[in-house]
C-alpha cells in the first residue's frame, strides 16, 4: 500500500497535457476541484467524470496507475462512506441493531466517495503531468502578485515543491524499512486494525532519521550552489502562454459555468 502512493510523483511521457504551462494545469485543477463543491446534481458529477476522463486520455498517464493511489485512502474512503450512510437522518432502508440506514445517506455517501476519488485522482494529475521545477516555476509566477504585500512567493513555492518531492522519496523509504524490518522477522500484515497499526510504529524512527538527513544533504547542496531565495534569479526556461493555453483556459471556464448551471437541474434518483 505505500508505493501506492501517487501525489507528487511525475511520470515521464509527451502528450498536450504535459505541454501546457504550469499555471495552467494549476489553474485547472484548482476550478475542477471548485467544480466538485460547487454541484450535488447527478448531472454535474457525470459532466465532471466525463471531464476527468478526457483529460487522463489526453495526458497519456496509464488509468491503473493514476487510480494506484486510490488504495492509501481506501479506509478514510470507507469511514466517510459509512458515517454518511448511518449517521445521515432519513428514511430508513436498512437498520442493523441500532445503526440505521437512511435512503438520504447513500445518496449523500455516494456524492461524498465520488468528490473524494476525485480529488484524489484530479491532484495526482497535476503531479503526475508536471516536474517540481515547472510546479515552483508556476506557483511563483501564478501568486507573484502578493509580493506587493511582503508575502515571500519563491520560499512558499519552493516549500511546497520540495515537500511534494519529497513524498515519493520518503514513500520508497518506507517500503525499504518495510522490507528490512520484514527481514528480521517483523509482521506488518496479519492482526486487525489497531495492531497493524502499531506494528507501524517502529517504522517511525528510522523514517524520521532519515528525512532530517535527506533535508540535511538538501540544505547543505543548496548552500553550496550559493542560493539565497528568488532576488534576481533568471529561469533557463520564462514561462509562456500559448494558444493551447489559451484553449485551455476557455475549456476551464465553459466547464466550471456548466457545472454551476447543473445545480439548478432537478434530478430524482429515487
Amino acid at each position: 500500500m505505500i508505493r501506492d502512493i501517487t501525489i507528487g510523483q511525475y511520470y515521464p511521457v509527451d502528450s498536450v497535457i504535459h505541454r501546457l504551462d504550469p499555471r495552467t494545469k494549476l489553474a485547472g485543477t484548482v476550478i475542477f476541484l471548485i467544480s466538485l463543491f460547487v454541484t450535488s446534481s447527478p448531472v454535474g458529477y457525470v459532466l465532471a467524470t466525463l471531464v476527468l476522463a478526457g483529460v487522463i486520455k489526453l495526458s497519456r498517464v496509464p488509468f491503473k496507475f493514476m487510480t494506484r493511489g486510490l488504495r492509501a485512502i481506501l479506509i478514510v474512503l470507507l469511514l466517510s462512506v459509512s458515517f454518511n450512510i448511518f449517521l445521515t437522518p432519513g428514511t430508513t432502508i436498512l437498520k442493523i441493531g441500532f445503526l440505521r440506514a437512511t435512503k438520504e445517506g447513500l445518496i449523500l455517501a455516494g456524492f461524498m466517495g465520488l468528490r473524494l476519488v476525485y480529488l484524489v485522482i484530479g491532484s495526482s494529475l497535476m503531479t503526475l503531468t508536471t516536474t517540481p521545477t515547472q510546479l515552483t516555476d508556476g506557483l511563483e509566477k501564478s501568486l507573484r502578485f502578493l509580493n506587493r504585500v511582503g508575502v515571500p512567493v519563491h520560499d512558499i513555492a519552493m516549500m511546497m515543491s520540495i515537500a511534494l518531492r519529497f513524498i515519493p522519496i520518503l514513500v520508497e523509504e518506507t517500503d525499504k524499512i518495510m522490507k528490512a524490518q520484514t527481514a528480521r522477522g517483523a509482521d506488518f500484515d496479519s492482526g486487525n486494525l489497531i495492531q497493524r497499526a502499531k506494528a507501524m510504529i517502529p517504522l517511525l524512527v528510522p523514517l524520521f532519521v532519515s528525512a532530517f538527513r535527506r533535508a540535511s544533504d538538501l540544505a547543505m547542496a543548496m548552500e553550496a550552489r550559493c542560493y539565497h531565495g528568488g532576488e534576481g534569479r533568471t529561469k533557463m526556461h520564462p514561462l509562456r502562454y500559448e494558444t493551447r493555453d489559451r484553449i485551455a483556459y476557455l475549456l476551464m471556464f465553459v466547464y466550471l459555468a456548466l457545472m454551476i448551471a447543473s445545480r439548478f437541474i432537478r434530478f430524482r434518483l429515487f
